[in-house]
């Protein structure tokens, strides 16, 4: 396997600029290869997606999950508990504008308080750009809500890509992300990123059961809140390394 890799790699070396890539990537943390096989792959899922909805493939797909998720012969209840309507409503919350604002604000004054304005700045960034880009596809494509089930909650725009799984994503992957680099253990680590990805499944799955968005929204909006949010990342760590915005804090301690 090595000689075949070997032989590779001296075959691709002659095609002009390959060594200088290849020895950029090389260089390169194994976190960072991996958040940029994840954005890649993050994008190319929301490619898909987006093209198969263009071409209504998944219009069948989307409304067997929907009618699974009510109880059978009376769509205006949701399968489950009476009670658990609640819950999910307080869930979607979390992912909603109102939150997700005064959650971001809250984390660039404290960049700003600790003197890490340029941080401050990507979050922002990150943030601003990522509900711009949903509202404009959220144009672009125009998908009508689900009118399949009645409406747990009030809706106003366009269902193509969720907005909430989207910017949940995006604010809370970026977060996590943020605070992980401060941490040297990998089990803290871990957890930061399993909060932020719980959270985020938490938003999507609350407006599939309250039937506000089809599943392939949701599905959507996560890859390219996902996508979004590695690629911010990658961006951070790059300016970073330019000495533009202000490196992860020194660790102490670490579980490894």
């Amino acid at each position: 396997m090595n000689t075949l890799l070997s032989r590779g790699r001296r075959l691709l070396s002659g095609i002009p600029g390959f060594s200088a890539v290849l020895d950029r990537v090389s260089r390169m943390e194994k976190d960072t290869l991996l958040v940029l096989a994840l954005t890649a792959g993050a994008f190319y899922v929301f490619a898909k997606i987006a093209d198969e909805v263009l071409e209504g493939d998944t219009r069948g797909l989307d409304e067997r999950i929907l009618l699974a998720l009510r109880v059978p012969g009376d769509l205006s209840t949701p399968v489950g508990p009476h009670w658990l309507q609640e819950p999910m409503r307080d869930l979607t919350a979390i992912g909603g504008t109102t939150v997700l604002t005064l959650m971001t604000l809250a984390v660039i004054l404290f960049l700003f308080m600790v003197r890490k304005r340029h941080t401050a700045l990507m979050v922002l960034v990150s943030v601003a750009g990522g509900a711009a880009l949903s509202s404009a596809l959220k144009w672009g494509f125009s998908r009508p809500r689900p009118e399949l089930v009645p409406h747990g909650m009030e809706v106003f725009s366009q269902s193509f890509p969720s907005g909430h799984s989207m910017m949940s994503a995006v604010v809370y992957l970026t977060l996590g992300a943020l605070l992980a680099r401060t941490q040297a253990g990998w089990r803290v680590k871990s957890f930061l990123f399993g909060l932020a990805i719980t959270l985020t499944l938490l938003v999507g799955i609350s407006r599939l059961y309250l039937g506000v968005h089809w599943p392939t929204d949701v599905l959507g909006g996560w890859a390219l809140g996902a996508g979004w949010a590695s690629l911010c990342w990658l961006v951070m760590v790059y300016l970073q390394s330019r000495g533009e915005v202000e490196p992860e804090d020194p660790t102490t301690n670490a579980d490894d």
